[in-house]
Order: structure tokens, then sequence, then C-alpha cells
């Protein structure tokens, strides 16, 4: 698809960035996330959009990637989602603001899941 565009495309990153975990950790982590999201959508741990959420922002806190992992996260989010009969989220794009308001709008919800809130992402994700 990105022919020698990107040429890390697909594969893990192996340096350190000022966002996510270890990258020796990478590997492991996702192993984790996978069998937590089995585990919550067999339990309905939480309501399905929460454990969406949840999941997206986890995946973007591992950060695997040396590009793209909100669109990842994101995506994955809404897959979970559709196989569970859901509508994708909006992730932002029925607010009134412009594409950098939203944006903002965005990193502050999941900064502030970060801190163990999240109220904002839940209530960004279907604005």
């Amino acid at each position: 698809m990105f022919g020698n565009t990107w040429r890390w495309a697909g594969t893990f990153r192996t340096t350190e960035k000022n966002i996510g975990i270890d990258p020796v950790r990478i590997a492991s982590s996702l192993a984790d996330l996978c069998e937590d999201v089995k585990t919550q959508l067999a339990f309905r741990s939480y309501p399905l959009d929460e454990i969406a959420a949840r999941i997206s922002h986890r995946l973007v806190s591992i950060h695997p990637f040396a590009n793209g992992n909100g669109r990842l996260s994101r995506s994955y989010a809404d897959l979970i989602l559709v196989e569970n009969g859901a509508v994708r989220f909006s992730w932002g794009a029925r607010g009134l603001h412009s594409e950098a308001e939203a944006r903002a709008d965005y990193l502050n919800a999941l900064r502030a899941a970060d801190e163990r809130n999240i109220k904002p992402l839940l209530a960004f994700v279907r604005t």
C-alpha cells in the first residue's frame, strides 16, 4: 500500500518517544491489551462505548508505531463497536468547531484519560 514511502510501516518502533511505553514492552503490552479486550467484551465490564474508548486510549498510550497510532486506535475502537452491533464513534466530527479545535479537544480528552478521568473522552467520541 505504501510502497517505498514508509519502509518502517507495520514494524514496531524501536526508539523512545515523548509518548508511549518502552519499545521492548510493546509486543507484550499489545498481547495483554488483546486479552483484556476479549475479557471486557465477554463480561461487559463497562458499557460498550466505554470499552471501545478505553481500548483506544490504551492503544495510543502504548504507541507501538512511529506514526499513525491515533488513527489505528480510533479504527480499532470503531471495529469493536461495529463487530458488536453498535455505530462507529464520530470522533468530534459532529461538533461545531474547526479540525484544529476538534484535535485539541481530542488530545485534552486523552490527557484526562491519562489521569484516569475517562468522562471527557466518552463525551468527545460521540460529538
